[in-house]
């Protein structure tokens, strides 16, 4: 076997769960082969490059071998080969990620409470206004 549809190949080499999702992230140009946009039965061959996108982390890989079942996670990783580049890129988001500040941290009370809620709305009936001085 020299070639194999791209869906089905993307499901053995454990890149999606089902065919389906492989199937649907095609359909949605989240692949390419060799830089461009496919269908579903596109065939894919020993030494094409794809790019995969799986959320915001990008992929990019060359096809080392080809099957048409789905085996354990060690043999679907021996189907392919990430370029340094893309290692390089994944790392460098990575670390972005995680020195980024997380907004959930500026955040120092949490939700008010029912007692804090009734100081905010008596702060607002307190407000100046420009209607309420005629």
């Amino acid at each position: 076997m020299d070639s194999l549809r791209i869906d089905k190949w993307l499901w053995a080499a454990r890149f999606y769960k089902t065919r389906s999702l492989a199937c649907d992230e095609v359909t949605k140009h989240r692949v390419q082969i060799n830089g461009q946009d496919v269908k579903p039965a596109r065939e894919v061959k020993l030494g094409d490059t794809l790019t995969v996108r799986q959320g915001n982390v990008i992929k990019t890989v060359i096809v080392k071998g080809i099957s048409a079942t789905r085996g354990p996670a060690p043999v679907a990783q021996q189907l392919y080969e990430e370029t340094p580049e893309s290692m390089a890129l994944r790392a460098k988001l990575a670390e972005h990620n995680r020195m980024s500040a997380e907004p959930a941290h500026s955040i120092e009370h949490g939700r008010p409470t029912k007692r804090d809620r009734r100081q905010i709305t008596h702060a607002w009936d307190q407000r100046w206004s420009a209607s309420a001085d005629n």
